[in-house]
């Protein structure tokens, strides 16, 4: 049995995520002893790195969106972005690749609004008005409803949001309230897919998520050097410094109770008695897997029956040459849109043509990739649950490579020094991804706010923080929700009697 040596109260973060190194950061700047496990070797959960034969991969998250955001979480510990790593805003923003060619999406509001009126003459008011609303929903969105827990719909009928949101379009699918404004496809396509980020499609999202577009076009895209991981490293740095220790390579394997209340975290390692858990890994995984069957909110129907966000196909490749056609950023809109979209949401399968984003941070970063190679990560959004298929995954890639090359003028495959894949089984193997999901729930209309699994287990003492529960997917709303998660069991901790000092034993 693991004592803590001190008579603060005990807190376990199982997972060292961003939602959980949040977590952590929060409760031990509060006076907490907080000990996060990690089943692997390092931190940062989704967005690991890893090092081979010169090349420097972030594994998960590849976009820095919403400054803001992480900045005001840094600050909140008490310290700023700046005095961990540098930032770069990225211009353009990213490439978009369509049949007949790509197109750079600018940085700025101007940039982005010439670009709109070169693509839909006259769009320019309606683009002023769209953006106007975005940044209205941003606002009311950052500055309120992210930060509920998202126990009862009370918790958003204040009746001063009810004010802001009039006039406001909040529950229109977000799809049909682009194309009030735009009558372009290919201005639709470029407004609709931040949502991607959000687990979902256009079609089912609620119009509320028009404040991506204001996260993507005003407040822009940007890149940490060295790399995403290295927002994990300042994350981590911070914990340390407040206090929190880590124990890497361990497991849980229960959340145990005395009929109660939560008081111990069983691990690969031992046991480690607590007055309270955050559960920052996959919430079905918890639920199911490590709390007994009384204190499971959700049964296995439940879950089956969640809309769950895209799986991933992701490969990480490194190149002995470099390419110029790519920017940091490409998305591949050169096949047909909907139809690769149906194979994940209506009837999940393996696309013929599949779209892809590919990621070249050594176009900004010269530390990833040796002198003159280029880093590329590309991802493939499948369908969550789909089991993994060699033929077809074989196929993808192919189409992919030809794509590729087309594109660039270069015979990518001759090109090709180091290669790897990481498929559904590996996010289920890693993480306990509930189908292999890669972004958590999707933020459809009836999986938004209240109405996600709920951030307060029936277990009194457990929080769950993270992608499956609210905010949502993407790297800030994880870090608020380890925020808010961080908040919960606090007011907890601090209704419990203050602890005696214990000797170690």
């Amino acid at each position: 049995m693991i004592h803590a040596d001190a008579s603060h109260h005990r807190v376990v973060v199982v997972g060292a995520g961003f939602s959980g190194l949040a977590s952590a950061i929060t409760l031990a700047q509060q006076g907490h002893d907080v000990t996060v496990v990690e089943k692997h070797a390092i931190a940062g959960g989704r967005a690991r790195v890893f090092e081979a034969d010169g090349y420097r991969f972030d594994m998960g998250p590849s976009w820095y969106w919403m400054p803001d955001v992480i900045e005001t979480f840094f600050q909140s510990a008490g310290t700023s972005v700046s005095e961990h790593f540098d930032l770069i805003r990225l211009d353009p923003s990213y490439r978009v690749w369509y049949a007949d060619g790509p197109v750079n999406v600018p940085a700025g509001l101007e940039a982005v609004r010439d670009l709109f009126e070169e693509m839909e003459p006259g769009s320019s008011r309606s683009f002023d008005a769209f953006m106007k609303e975005a940044r209205e929903k941003y606002e009311l969105g950052m500055d309120e409803y992210v930060w509920k827990t998202g126990h009862s719909v009370s918790e958003f009928a204040n009746p001063m949001n009810v004010v802001r949101s009039f006039g406001l379009s909040m529950f229109g699918s977000l799809s049909r309230h682009v194309k009030a404004f735009f009558s372009s496809e290919r201005i639709q396509q470029l407004l609709e897919f931040p949502v991607l980020f959000l687990g979902s499609r256009a079609a089912q999202s609620p119009a509320l998520y028009s404040l991506m577009n204001h996260a993507d076009i005003a407040l822009g895209t940007w890149y940490p050097v060295g790399g995403m991981y290295e927002l994990v490293r300042a994350l981590e740095k911070i914990a340390t410094t407040s206090g929190v220790k880590f124990q890497f390579d361990t497991e849980v394997l229960e959340i145990m109770d005395d009929g109660r209340k939560v008081t111990n975290v069983r691990t690969s390692a031992g046991t480690m008695e607590c007055d309270s858990v955050i559960a920052a890994a996959d919430y079905n995984f918890v639920e199911q897997q490590l709390l007994h069957p009384k204190w499971r909110r959700y049964s296995a129907e439940y879950w089956d029956s969640r809309q769950m966000s895209p799986g991933a196909l992701i490969y990480y490749l490194g190149l002995d040459t470099r390419v110029p056609e790519l920017e940091h950023h490409n998305l591949y809109f050169d096949v047909p849109f909907n139809a690769h979209a149906d194979k994940i949401y209506s009837e999940p399968g393996w696309p013929e043509e599949p779209l892809f984003y590919a990621a070249a941070p050594s176009k900004t970063d010269d530390n990833v990739a040796p002198e003159g190679h280029e880093n590329l990560f590309i991802l493939v959004p499948l369908a969550a649950g789909l089991a993994d298929n060699r033929e077809a995954q074989d196929d993808i890639w192919e189409n992919i490579l030809d794509r590729l090359s087309e594109t660039s003028g270069i015979p990518i495959r001759d090109h090709i020094v180091y290669r790897r894949e990481y498929t559904h089984a590996n996010f289920e193997v890693d993480y306990n991804a509930f189908k292999g999901n890669a972004y958590g729930l999707a933020n459809t209309l009836n999986q938004t706010a209240f109405l996600k699994p709920k951030m307060r287990s029936k277990l009194p003492g457990l929080f769950f923080a993270g992608q499956l529960t609210t905010p949502g997917p993407g790297v800030p709303p994880s870090l608020i929700s380890g925020s808010v998660a961080a908040r919960e069991a606090n007011e907890w901790l601090t209704s419990l009697p203050k602890r005696k000092e214990a000797a170690s034993s």
